[in-house]
C-alpha cells in the first residue's frame, strides 16, 4: 500500500455523492457506506526495522551536532542497534503481535497525555478559527451559534448512526470517488473491505477518534487522567460569563428540538445579565492536574449534589462558549481562542466551540483524545452545513412556547473555603502564565501556493525551510524541530514526527546567511533538494516509517526493565527532543488560521498555512524569545526565497 504524504494540515477528500440529500433534518447526510465500514480491516501500524530507525535517527542528528559529536553518537547508535536494541525490538514486536485491536504506540501515547500533570491550557490545547459566513447578516453571535449548534448535533447523530461518509484518501478522486466505488465497497465484508478500496487506489483512514468527539471529557485523576464518554446524554453545555447553562438538544425520541426553540434558549442565555461568579469553578480546569484532582474530590465532599452537576458538565455533547467581547486583530483572536479569560471555558471537554460577541467562531481542542483529522472533519462539516442548510435566518423569531426559563438550567456548585482558595490561586497562576505568552501573526501576499507549485517545489517544504531560515537568522544555529504528520492510514493511528531540520536545510541556511553563494541555478537546486528530502521524510512518517514513535516506545520499554541506555541518556537525544521549533499546518477553506503555544520556554509554537493568495504564520513564544522578531525573520526569509523562485 502506498499513501501520498499527508500531515495535520492536509485536507482530506470526502465524498459528496450520498444516498439522500442533507435536507434530512436529523443528519448531515446519509452515506451509502457505513461510517466504520473500513475500520475492522485497516492495516496495523508497522513497527519499523531497528536498523532503519537507527539510521533515520542518526540522520536527524547530523545538522545539530559537531563532527566530534557525530562520531560519538554514531558509535552509541551502532552499539544500541547491535546490542540491547535487538532484544527490546523483539519484545516490542512480540507484544504488538498479541495486540490485535490497536498498535504498538497507542497505549503509551495515551499515557503520555493522560499522565502529564501540567495544565492542559497552552500545553495540550491548540485552536482553529472558522472562516466567516459569506453572508454578513448570518454572522451575528446568536444566529451563528444557533446554526452551528444544530449542525454540530446533526454531525453527532450522523456519526452515531453510522451515516457519516467514511474518511477516505482518494489518490485519483475522479476515478475512485464514484458511485461504483461506494457500491462495490459497501458489498465487501468489513473484515477485508479496505483491500477492496485499495483496488480503486483509495485509502480509508482510521476513524476511531470520532467516538470521542462528542459527549466526552478528560477527568482529572490521581497519576493518570480518565477519558470519559456518555453517549446517552442529550444536553448541551453553554458557558457565558463563567456560568454554566444546560438544555436538551434532543427530545425523548432522540430528534433535534425545533430550531426556534434552540434560538429561544440561546437568546435567553445571552439576555441573562448576571455578573461573573466571584469564584468561577471553571478556572480549576486551567490548573495543574494534581491540584485539579484534589479540588474535584473536595468539590464532591463539600456537597454530594456537586458530583451530579460535574457529571452533567462532563457528559454534555460539547461546550458552547458565548463570549462578551470581540478581539480586534488576529493576535487578539489567537489569545481568545487559545486561552480566553480562563473563566468562560471548560478546558477538559473534548472541544469547545467559541463565539465572540460579533460572531467570530473558533474551536479549542483538548488534545489527549484525538488529533487533527477528526477535528478538521468536524470543522469542515459544520462550516458547510451551517451555511448551506441554515435552519435559522435573520428573520427567524424565537419560539414563544419554548419555556426557556424552565428548560434552561443554570448549574451552581456549592463551594467551601478550600475550593474558593484553590480557585483564587488558579486564576492568579493562569494570568501569570498566559500574560507571558507572546503572539504574532504574518500574512505574506507576495508568494502563494500556486507560485510554489509552478516552481516544482513542495509548499510544505518551502514553509518549513522558511522556519529554519528564520531561526538561523536569529540565532545562527540549528535546533530540534517537530512537524506533526498523521498516521491515520493505519488502525488507531495518531501522529508521527517529521524532522524538517535536515542536512539540506542546513546547507541552504549556510549558503544564504554565511555567503558562499554559487549562482541562481545552484540556489534553485538547493530549494529543490530541500523539497525532495522533506517529501521523502513526510512520506515515511505517514507510512509509519518515522523513527520518533519507534524509539519512544523502545525507551519506555527499557525504562520498564530498569535499563539506562546511552542512546537515550546521551545529551544528543534530549537535545533533539527539546523542541525549539514546534510546527503544524492546517489549510482548508473553512478555516482562517490556527495556532498553539510553544512547547518549551525558549521555543516557538508555529502554526502555518499555504493559501491560494498568501502564506500565513501564527507564532507564539515566551519571554526568552520574541515572536515579533521571528515573524520579521520569516518575512525576510520569504523575500529571499521569492527572489530565488522568481529568478
Amino acid at each position: 500500500m502506498v499513501l501520498p504524504s499527508t500531515n495535520f494540515s492536509r485536507s482530506l477528500t470526502c465524498s459528496s455523492n450520498l444516498l439522500n440529500s442533507s435536507n434530512d433534518r436529523e443528519y448531515l447526510h446519509v452515506s451509502k457506506i457505513p461510517t466504520y465500514h473500513f475500520q475492522k480491516s485497516l492495516p496495523k501500524l508497522p513497527i519499523p526495522e531497528l536498523e532503519k530507525s537507527c539510521q533515520r535517527y542518526f540522520n536527524a542528528q547530523l545538522p545539530l551536532l559537531s563532527e566530534t559529536e557525530h562520531k560519538e553518537v554514531q558509535r552509541i547508535v551502532k552499539d544500541f542497534q547491535n546490542g540491547e536494541g535487538r532484544e527490546l525490538q523483539k519484545e516490542l514486536v512480540e507484544s504488538d503481535r498479541k495486540n490485535k485491536d490497536s498498535n504498538y504506540v497507542s497505549d503509551v501515547w495515551f499515557d503520555m497525555y493522560l499522565k502529564d500533570r501540567r495544565s492542559v491550557v497552552l500545553t495540550h490545547s491548540p485552536f482553529l478559527t472558522f472562516s466567516d459566513d459569506p453572508r454578513p447578516e448570518y454572522n451575528t453571535q446568536l444566529i451563528k451559534a444557533t446554526n452551528m449548534l444544530i449542525s454540530s448535533v446533526r454531525m453527532m447523530k450522523t456519526i452515531r448512526d453510522e451515516k457519516l461518509e467514511p474518511e477516505v484518501f482518494h489518490l485519483n478522486a475522479a476515478k475512485s470517488n464514484t458511485e461504483t466505488f461506494r457500491t462495490v465497497c459497501r458489498l465487501i465484508p468489513r473484515s477485508f473491505s479496505c483491500y477492496g478500496a485499495y483496488l480503486f487506489k483509495a485509502f480509508p483512514l482510521d476513524m476511531s477518534q470520532y467516538k470521542n468527539l462528542f459527549n466526552s471529557c478528560r477527568i482529572p485523576r490521581s497519576e493518570k487522567d480518565e477519558l470519559f464518554t456518555d453517549t446517552n446524554a442529550k444536553h448541551i453545555l453553554v458557558m457565558r460569563n463563567g456560568h454554566f447553562y444546560v438544555f436538551d438538544m434532543l427530545d425523548k425520541e432522540g430528534n433535534i428540538i425545533p430550531e426556534n426553540e434552540v434560538l429561544s434558549h440561546l437568546k435567553f442565555i445571552l439576555e441573562n445579565q448576571i455578573s461573573p461568579p466571584e469564584f468561577p469553578v471553571s478556572a480549576l480546569t486551567t490548573e495543574n492536574r494534581d491540584i485539579w484532582t484534589r479540588a474535584r474530590i473536595q468539590l464532591i465532599n463539600a456537597d454530594p449534589r456537586n458530583e451530579n452537576k460535574l457529571r452533567i458538565i462532563e457528559s454534555a455533547i460539547f461546550v458552547l462558549c458565548l463570549d462578551d467581547d470581540q478581539p480586534k486583530d488576529p493576535n487578539d483572536l489567537s489569545r481568545k481562542f487559545l486561552y480566553g479569560d480562563g473563566i468562560n471555558r471548560w478546558f477538559d471537554k473534548s472541544f469547545q466551540l467559541i463565539l465572540t460577541k460579533e460572531g467570530t467562531a473558533g474551536v479549542n481542542l483538548e488534545h489527549s483524545w484525538g488529533d487533527g483529522v477528526a477535528l478538521l472533519r468536524y470543522i469542515k462539516e459544520v462550516f458547510k452545513d451551517s451555511i448551506h442548510n441554515s435552519l435559522v435566518n435573520p428573520n427567524t423569531t424565537a419560539s414563544s412556547t419554548a419555556n426557556s426559563d424552565q428548560k434552561v438550567q443554570r448549574l451552581e456548585l456549592r463551594l467551601d473555603p478550600y475550593i474558593k482558595e484553590t480557585i483564587t490561586k488558579a486564576m492568579q497562576r493562569f494570568k501569570e502564565v498566559t500574560s507571558t505568552l507572546d503572539v504574532q501573526h504574518l500574512q505574506y501576499q507576495k508568494l502563494n501556493k500556486k507560485d510554489i507549485k509552478n516552481a516544482k517545489l513542495s509548499p510544505d517544504s518551502v514553509m518549513q525551510l522558511v522556519i529554519q531560515l528564520a531561526h538561523y537568522r536569529m540565532f545562527g544555529k540549528n535546533v530540534g524541530t517537530y512537524e506533526s504528520c498523521s498516521t491515520s492510514a493505519f488502525k488507531k493511528g495518531r501522529t508521527e514526527t517529521v524532522r524538517p531540520c535536515t542536512i539540506a536545510t542546513d546547507a541552504m541556511c549556510k549558503i544564504l546567511y554565511c555567503g558562499n553563494r554559487n549562482g541562481q541555478n545552484n540556489l534553485m537546486e538547493g530549494l529543490r533538494h530541500c523539497s525532495t528530502i522533506h517529501n521523502q521524510l513526510t512520506k515515511e512518517a505517514a507510512m509509519g516509517q518515522g523513527f520518533d514513535r519507534h524509539l519512544f516506545c523502545l525507551k519506555k520499554l527499557s525504562e520498564q526493565k530498569g535499563l539506562s541506555l546511552p542512546i537515550f541518556s546521551h545529551h544528543s537525544y534530549s537535545n533533539l527532543n527539546h523542541i525549539i521549533l514546534s510546527t503544524s499546518t492546517l489549510t482548508d477553506p473553512s478555516i482562517q488560521f490556527g495556532g498553539f503555544a510553544a512547547v518549551t520556554p525558549n521555543g516557538f509554537g508555529i502554526g502555518y498555512g499555504v493559501e491560494d493568495t498568501f502564506l500565513g504564520f501564527n507564532v507564539t513564544t515566551f519571554p526568552a524569545c520574541s515572536a515579533q522578531d521571528f515573524i520579521e525573520c520569516c518575512e525576510r526569509s520569504l523575500d529571499q526565497i521569492l527572489e530565488i523562485i522568481k529568478g
